[in-house]
């Protein structure tokens, strides 16, 4: 498991760019890129910004959509954080739909992560489903999980 003393781009000054991203993940920057691509096919849009309490650049991955009383709404659906040679992607849930999202239509190994990842205590208890990601991208699970977090949690 990943720890805080090795998440890369540390310099509030200096945001990712593609060239550091390139050198950072070295071999899984295809697999960033994959990414990248399949998100922006799910319209979702990835900003890069700091993150105080870990100081470290972090990106959010984020939903749009317009109610049908014209109010723009945004919906946070996954954090990106890099490490040497690897990146890791969040999804957050609330904890009332863990059961949900183990029914959902993901490989057993990502219903092992649901079932393993630990409770946040706070107001209303959250858990991530956390992939690391070095050469391949478990996209078809990805995919469900964000669909999954834009009907639950609207």
């Amino acid at each position: 498991m990943n720890n805080n003393e090795n998440l890369q781009f540390k310099d509030p000054n200096s945001p990712p760019a593609s060239e550091t991203l390139t050198e950072t993940l070295g071999k899984s920057y295809t697999a960033y890129e994959t990414l990248q691509e399949a998100l922006t096919a799910l319209d979702i849009e990835q900003v890069w910004q700091w993150y105080k309490p870990y100081k470290a650049w972090f990106a959010k991955g984020q939903h749009f959509w317009t109610t049908a009383r014209g109010t723009r709404k945004e919906k946070t659906l996954y954090w990106l954080h890099v490490y040497e040679e690897h990146f890791c992607v969040a999804i957050w849930f609330k904890e009332k739909h863990r059961t949900e999202i183990l029914n959902a239509d993901v490989s057993e190994e990502t219903r092992q992560l649901i079932r393993e990842a630990k409770e946040w205590s706070c107001k209303m208890p959250t858990f991530p489903v956390k992939f690391d990601i070095t050469m391949s991208v478990p996209l078809d699970d990805i995919r469900v999980l964000i669909d999954c977090k834009k009907r639950l949690e609207k």
